[in-house]
């Protein structure tokens, strides 16, 4: 008992001696250590005769009980203390200047892809995606193109080395149509768009070696030129104003019979005649028709009992019309200073 109440006196004493987390954990090795007082206390119990040992180890258990629950209270007491004085140092001294955090941006190709995309889906359209190096058949002769076509002049090609006349990459989103048609192994009714890349050698203010094509492609029964029609002027009013006028006029594609060019009224001039539109108050914005027979026999379907319609557009094009870019090249130039104005574009 004597041993008992100088530890008690002790540890009263070197508890109010405690400021820092060094000392405290000192103190634990003075009465917890291998040497430490408590320890050795413990130890004295083979001493001890053995009516005595259950009130001896009672006795030991509670000044180290009672040590450990200072131990735990002042520890945490100082760890708040020194978080606390942390904190107020750290201080972030909000009357500073902030500085300012750059932030991406999508790019318009991006944006009025995705915008061309989300309005086909909700027409009940499904995105289809076709590899950009495709075989000569599928680019040119699966959409009634075959070797020595005079039309085939109109898309000067990147054919890949040491396969030439096999595989280049391709010159129209078409390919993926034919690619569409061949998959859709039922050979019912379709209904796709087909965004992506597409390649040619053409370089100046309004063209691109490099520029992004979107195609549509339905095929059911009983289709016609009116379903087209409908089609793209909802298209071209939703994507260029309500406001937007559309005419049709008789053109050749190969792959569609009939065929037409389709044009809108000049968003500057609202129709006037302008520098834009060189005088005429129209742009053409994109071709179509409806699917030739040949191409739907060559993917499987039967020209019969199904028909088609088929139109494709430039969304650089597009691109340009929406957001007043003057010239293609700029929207490829990776100048952050070009992407960025496009969040206000749009909230305008």
């Amino acid at each position: 008992m004597n041993k008992e109440n100088e530890i008690l006196k002790s540890l009263e004493e070197d508890q109010k001696k405690i400021t820092t987390l060094q000392e405290l954990n000192e103190l634990k090795v003075k009465y917890l250590g291998k040497k430490g007082l408590i320890t050795e206390l413990n130890a004295e119990i083979k001493n001890v005769a053995v009516e005595e040992k259950k009130a001896f180890g009672q006795m030991v258990n509670a000044l180290k009980e009672k040590f450990l629950n200072f131990y735990e209270s002042k520890k945490e007491s100082l760890e708040e203390e020194i978080l606390n004085k942390k904190l107020e140092q750290e201080a972030i001294d909000i009357s500073l200047p902030s500085k300012k955090v750059k932030r991406g941006s999508l790019h318009p190709m991006t944006r009025i892809t995705e915008e061309f995309e989300d309005l086909f889906v909700s027409m009940g359209y499904t995105v289809y995606e076709g590899p950009e190096i495709e075989s000569d058949e599928n680019c040119f002769q699966k959409l009634n193109l075959p070797k020595g076509h005079p039309a085939r002049d109109a898309q000067d090609t990147f054919y890949l080395k040491d396969e030439y006349e096999n595989y280049l990459l391709r010159t129209q989103t078409s390919t993926a149509q034919v690619r569409a048609m061949e998959d859709h192994t039922e050979k019912g009714p379709l209904r796709i768009v087909c965004p992506g890349k597409v390649y040619r050698r053409d370089e100046d203010a309004t063209h691109s070696h490099q520029f992004m094509q979107i195609e549509g492609l339905v095929i059911d029964e009983n289709i016609s030129m009116a379903d087209l029609k409908g089609t793209l002027e909802l298209f071209c009013k939703k994507i260029l104003g309500e406001k937007t006028k559309v005419r049709f006029r008789p053109s050749f594609f190969p792959f569609t019979e009939p065929s037409v060019e389709v044009d809108v009224s000049c968003f500057k001039c609202q129709g006037k005649g302008c520098a834009l539109c060189k005088g005429t108050g129209w742009i053409e914005v994109l071709g179509a028709g409806m699917v030739h027979p040949h191409v739907l026999e060559m993917s499987g379907y039967d020209s019969k009992k199904y028909q088609g319609f088929a139109f494709g557009t430039g969304i650089d094009r597009f691109a340009m019309f929406k957001y007043g870019i003057p010239d293609i090249r700029t929207i490829y130039g990776n100048d952050i200073r070009f992407i960025e104005q496009f969040d206000r574009k749009d909230s305008e």
